[in-house]
């Protein structure tokens, strides 16, 4: 419990007056019949207060710090305050001005009675008492205690713990007080204790969010703040870090609280922990005495760089403008009070004279007081302790504007602008009540109320629903807590050059009922205390940047963190980003991470090297083919192309060829078509080859084997009707895998995005892979076959040496064939596809070199050993037979 001297009293005071008033009902029983035999109303006691009065058909009262006890201990009313004694003519003026009005409450004039609380709870709550029982006999109601009330409403008290107390009592009686400078916060419940309370000036929970959204307008994440050892310091520091976690504006770097009293060692404690901290920006809710302390401790340390954040306690204070602080201060934005303007007030204080409140000395004390204090004289009778040296006895006549007084300074009427608006309420509400028409009321059976009998309740019904707005602008109506639309001035502390303070206006914050809080800040204007004139920088951890996520640091507060950058795949593209999204399937994050790219595809291109060189190696296999079988055809007639079987000869090269072209097959970006044509075409040409060499082989192991005894009637087997037929079969075969495979489980594009993150790698996929093994193991078993056959006939004669070409052809088909498979295995991508089209390449080539070359050697360049002579000049039988057999094959 923390609660403060005054609040306390107020505590105290309110628990003692239930007392009382319990006492009251008890001892009432006794007294009744008495009572009823005297029903007069008799004023019991009397306040010796200060005050200003003036008649009216409805009295308003006033309560106003025209004097302040210096010596709290004591109820005394010692020094006079001159603003304090602008704030209560200011509601004189605004009533003056109301009943000059004939539009608002015409045929009705007011009247007004202002107090002096003397800045003393004590003597205000004693006033509060007054103004709602009455103050003298003859001002009392009717004798039967009938007819309208001494007061029907109350603007004031200007401090937040007299209105608490006042309220809590007045507030049984529904009296309507209006406050001009009650900042506290009530909690959501307090309206039920304070029903009648309201107020023109915004609490301090909107001073917190207006503060708030100051921090955010420059970025201010990290802020110190120090508070006042009191309930406002208290509720402060709770109020700012529970809406600064709310708003997601920032932390605070440290929360202090401000001691009551001299004490140098916690003033040191707390500016040490303003120095070692990285927060730019210090917020304080104190007063001036907590400042004054502070600041001498800042200039003792010569702490600098620090930007200043006033409350409206002491943004206005002239005290803090000193040569001493201000290279420090300079550059403080502070809240104020709105400023507003009251045309007509000046003129109205200049014609204030003690001659106008002529009644009686006691009832317009407060007038003789004020002209004692600005002219420094006494009126008759002096008191029995005067002399003449004290100053010349006041005649009433003297020249309120041959003298400089504060009191006539209206420049800044920001207080006065409150009371102006409050009496203006109250007005409003009074005049909205006297318009009712009977039978259309709000009350009881539809009733309205009578200036005969108006009520205190039925005026706050009336006020709760005011609306209007002032001749400066701004409106004025009141929500479900008694609050007026809120309104704070942005103040900036200007240090100029010559030594002079300047405190000017840069911005507003307020709240509307369409747009909310709004902040209003004419930056241009604003003056900084630094050497850069810029705003500081004030952060625990700078912004993240687009492509970062923010990490909260252990520990610390979540405006500490580091900055993390995105991984692969996601991006953040905005600043201060908790988190990193992915990007969609089709996309990858860009090296910034700040945004989503499409991926690269990925595919054997035409337009690449690689696929260029596959395409060139490709065309010229197939165009090396062309030229042997145009060489072939052209010299058909001769001993070589007849002796090797020139229509295998001739089906081998065009299958070759195909087996060329069909690597193309693999190059471009994958299709469905070209996905199922590409390993059809690739198998069943590869097993049209093969099963060409593998016949050849076939007829020359048996011409060979007919050339021994008894084996001439195998020939009859391996005829050209025989060799057609078996290339068919095996040829078909292969077809018929191929068939069976795209029906069951067609080859098909597909985008795999599992090789690379960033890439999308378009290939075909297999679909079956045991259709793909089928089809590759069919290759390899005619293959091996082959091979196994030609080795066999590795012994024939030189001359005639068909058959160790197709067993070295073989042996590098396999060969090629055989590292094919752990290669395409292991290849992601396009590059799987490269080793299926080098392998058919390195094949087909190998199938065309080994078989054709020493064959267009002998053609084109030793056309003598293509002769019939030359051939069969070994006279061997196998030889003879073997040239005989395939001649008349070829024919």
């Amino acid at each position: 419990w923390s609660w403060s001297h005054e609040l306390y009293v107020a505590f105290l005071v309110r628990h003692l007056l239930l007392c009382v008033s319990r006492i009251f009902i008890s001892t009432s029983l006794f007294f009744s019949e008495s009572f009823f035999l005297s029903p007069s109303c008799k004023l019991r006691r009397q306040f010796n207060l200060n005050g200003i009065h003036r008649a009216g058909n409805v009295i308003l009262g006033g309560l106003f710090e025209v004097h302040y006890n210096l010596i709290k201990t004591d109820i005394l009313c010692i020094s006079f305050d001159p603003p304090g004694f602008r704030h209560a003519m200011t509601m004189a003026f605004a009533i003056d001005e109301i009943n000059k009005n004939s539009t608002l409450l015409p045929n009705v004039t007011l009247g007004y009675s202002l107090y002096d609380n003397c800045a003393t709870l004590g003597i205000g709550f004693s006033a509060a008492l007054s103004l709602a029982s009455g103050r003298e006999e003859q001002f009392l109601p009717q004798e039967n205690c009938l007819g309208s009330p001494p007061v029907l409403g109350i603007v004031g008290d200007p401090f937040s713990t007299f209105s608490i107390a006042t309220s809590n009592v007045l507030g049984l009686f529904k009296l309507p007080i209006v406050s001009l400078l009650s900042l506290i916060v009530f909690n959501i419940n307090d309206r039920q204790r304070f029903p009648s309370f309201f107020r023109t000036i915004p609490s301090d929970a909107f001073q917190v969010r207006a503060m708030i959204q100051i921090l955010k307008r420059f970025g201010w994440t990290w802020a110190g703040l120090l508070v006042s050892d009191d309930d406002y310091g208290h509720h402060v520091s709770r109020s700012f870090q529970s809406d600064l976690a709310q708003s997601g504006g920032g932390c605070l770097a440290y929360s202090e609280i401000l001691p009551w009293g001299t004490d140098p060692n916690e003033y040191k404690r707390i500016v040490d922990v303003m120095t070692k901290s990285t927060a730019r920006v210090v917020i304080v809710f104190a007063h001036q005495m907590h400042m004054i302390q502070l600041m001498e401790e800042v200039v003792r340390k010569n702490v600098t760089g620090l930007q200043w954040i006033a409350s409206e306690a002491w943004t206005l204070v002239d005290g803090l403008h000193t040569p001493a602080f201000m290279p420090y201060l300079g550059g403080t934005l502070g809240i104020a009070i709105r400023r507003g303007k009251i045309p007509g007030l000046r003129e109205f204080l200049l014609r204030i004279n003690p001659e106008q409140h002529h009644s009686n000395d006691y009832e317009n004390s407060m007038v003789r007081q004020f002209w004692e204090y600005t002219f420094h004289c006494r009126f008759a009778p002096p008191p029995a302790d005067w002399v003449e040296a004290d100053g010349a006895l006041c005649t009433g006549q003297e020249d309120l504007e041959n003298v400089e007084t504060e009191f006539l300074d209206v420049s800044e009427l920001r207080p006065e602008y409150n009371i102006y608006k409050a009496v203006y309420a109250l007005a409003y509400a009074l005049d909205d009540m006297l318009r009712c028409e009977p039978g259309r009321g709000p009350f009881s059976s539809h009733s309205c109320a009578t200036l005969q009998t108006l009520e205190p309740w039925q005026l706050m019904y009336y006020l709760e629903k005011v609306n209007f707005t002032t001749p400066f602008g701004d409106q004025v109506s009141f929500d479900e807590n008694g609050d007026a639309l809120p309104i704070y001035d942005i103040m900036n502390w200007l240090w100029l050059s010559d030594g002079r303070t300047k405190v000017q206006s840069v911005g507003e914050v307020k709240k509307s009922p369409f747009k909310g809080e709004e902040l209003t800040l004419h930056k241009d204007k604003i003056f900084w205390n630094f050497e850069n004139k810029e705003p500081p920088k004030s952060v625990c951890s700078e912004t993240c940047p687009p492509g970062t996520r923010m990490a909260r640091k252990r520990g610390q507060p979540v405006c500490c963190f580091d900055c993390i950058p995105c991984s692969e795949g996601k991006i953040s593209n905005k600043t201060d980003s908790m988190e990193c999204t992915s990007c969609p399937e089709d996309f990858w994050s860009s090296p910034q991470r700040d945004h989503c790219v499409l991926k690269k595809t990925e595919f054997l291109s035409y337009h690449e090297p690689l696929g260029i060189c596959l395409t060139t190696t490709s065309l010229l296999g197939t165009f090396i083919c062309a030229v042997v079988l145009g060489i072939f055809i052209y010299h058909r007639s001769t001993p070589m192309v007849r002796a090797n079987n020139s229509e295998l000869s001739f089906l081998l090269l065009v299958s070759l060829k195909l087996c060329f072209l069909c690597s193309l097959l693999f190059i471009g970006r994958p299709r469905l078509w070209t996905c199922q044509l590409r390993h059809a075409a690739f198998g069943i040409s590869f097993v049209l080859c093969v099963s060409c060499i593998l016949v050849k082989t076939m007829v020359v192991l048996a011409v060979f084997k007919a050339s021994k005894p008894g084996g001439g009637a195998k020939l009859k087997w391996f005829g050209a009707v025989q060799q057609r037929g078996t290339v068919l079969v095996l040829t078909c075969i292969q077809a018929a895998i191929c068939t069976c495979w795209i029906v069951s489980a067609s080859p098909a594009p597909h985008k795999n995005t599992e090789y690379h993150n960033d890439k999308i790698v378009y290939e075909c996929v297999v679909g079956s892979t045991v259709g793909f093994a089928v089809l590759l193991g069919y290759i390899g078993l005619l293959a091996i076959l082959s091979f196994l056959l030609a080795f066999l006939a590795r012994n024939l004669p030189d001359n005639f040496n068909e058959a160790k070409f197709i067993t070295f052809s073989m042996l590098i088909f396999c060969a090629v064939w055989v590292a094919f498979v752990p290669a395409y295995v292991n290849s992601p991508g396009k590059y799987a596809d490269a080793v299926e089209v080098f392998a058919i390449l390195a094949s087909s080539f190998g199938l065309l070199v080994a078989l054709f070359g020493p064959k267009c050697y002998i053609i084109l360049l030793r056309p003598e050993r293509n002769t019939k002579k030359a051939i069969m000049a070994l006279g061997s039988k196998a030889s003879s037979l073997c040239l005989l057999f395939m001649s008349s094959l070829s024919c």
